[in-house]
């Protein structure tokens, strides 16, 4: 099968990174593969393996994700939009695809509908239509009106075949966070949750012991890392080291801001690609609750200090956070109440939690997807 998976990706990088682990999946299992990007580049998270077609890249105005930017900050204009969606036009005539999934639309990325809505119809009206699958994470934002679910419900009746949830629906079901109509529900198939394979065994080196302190791919988290700080500063006795992991776009700015004034027991270092290997031999974590970090942390049976993202009207990480606190190791702390004091307070309730130790079953999401999509396929050969 010839797949084609379209994804932007506005304020953090998930959504692009599941795009890419569905890819290799597909890949493995003799397929050929497209990502489609329509956010800004992550170079971190391209590995060379899977074709990747950039567009003119967009990002949200910080939470606001009515208003896109450009890579320079400017406000995209028309012309920037229609030459966006002329590319994926070329794309999906380039590439034929037998499936076209796209990341969380139509559940979320509604400042894009013009563009998506192109690529339906154009696929729609191919010779041979391809399979249409949208691909979403366990938790949506929940629509913030009747009205804004029945658009999507009828966009999801007039050009999808299915709906791919990458969660377990016995822990986080759509209906969770998604008011899922009688319409919807015989297209959801469940993968299971999505992670990357290991590519190779954890051996010894940098995180052992440490405090391993992230905030995402994007151009959020100061506020995390800003309390890190004093948190690392006084606790500079207790000999632990602390590493902070700096994402977004552009981090050379917020690298040197942040070393300025970092106490000795605390690293300051770019966002790595062996972020999964240094959870598995870390004494702690410190993060928001995006998926991604989510699974990472599950899998690696890491002690953890979740601080999910909630600005604007976000609470997808606040109901993801508080369903894992539930397990032990873990601890929870809001925006609204992180300080240095508080978060030094969660990470030494965590030395007295039972150990949680990795969690071996459940993540196969990416391979299951095929196995589903193919299937899907064979139906209506």
């Amino acid at each position: 099968m010839k797949v084609m998976i379209v994804v932007t990706h506005l304020l953090g990088s998930g959504h692009l990174a599941r795009a890419l682990i569905l890819a290799r999946a597909f890949q493995d299992a003799g397929h050929r593969a497209t990502v489609v990007s329509g956010g800004m580049p992550v170079p971190v998270l391209d590995r060379g393996d899977v074709p990747i077609v950039q567009l003119p890249p967009v990002r949200s105005d910080g939470v606001n994700f009515t208003r896109l930017l450009d890579a320079k900050g400017a406000s995209v204009d028309q012309a920037a939009q229609e030459a966006r969606k002329a590319q994926l036009l070329h794309q999906i005539d380039r590439i034929g695809p037998d499936v076209l999934i796209t990341e969380l639309y139509p559940f979320g990325r509604r400042v894009l509908q013009s563009e998506f809505t192109a690529l339906l119809q154009a696929a729609d009206q191919t010779a041979e239509p391809p399979l249409i699958c949208a691909s979403v994470r366990d938790i949506l934002a929940p629509p913030s009106s009747p009205a804004k679910a029945d658009r999507t419900h009828g966009v999801l009746a007039r050009y999808y075949d299915a709906v791919l949830v990458h969660a377990d629906p016995h822990v986080t079901p759509l209906d969770a966070s998604w008011p899922v109509s009688d319409g919807l529900r015989p297209k959801l198939h469940y993968t299971g949750f999505m992670a990357p394979t290991d590519a190779a065994p954890y051996r010894q080196g940098a995180g052992e012991g440490e405090i391993i302190v992230s905030a995402g791919g994007g151009d959020v988290g100061a506020h995390i890392f800003e309390a890190t700080l004093r948190a690392a500063r006084a606790a500079r006795a207790d000999g632990r080291l602390w590493r902070l992991l700096v994402g977004g776009a552009q981090p050379e700015a917020r690298l040197r801001q942040l070393r300025e004034n970092a106490p000795a027991n605390v690293i300051i270092e770019a966002t790595r690609p062996d972020f999964r290997a240094l959870l598995h031999r870390a004494a702690a974590s410190v993060s928001m609750c995006g998926y991604n970090t989510a699974i990472d942390i599950l899998q690696a049976g890491c002690r953890s200090v979740f601080i999910p993202f909630d600005a604007g009207d976000e609470v997808e990480q606040t109901i993801r956070a508080t369903a894992l606190a539930r397990l032990p190791g873990i601890e929870v702390l809001r925006s609204a109440d992180l300080t240095g004091e508080t978060l030094l307070n969660a990470l030494r309730a965590l030395r007295h939690a039972p150990d949680r130790g990795p969690a071996l079953s459940g993540f196969d999401g990416a391979r299951e997807t095929v196995r589903i999509v193919a299937a899907l396929r064979a139906q209506r050969a």
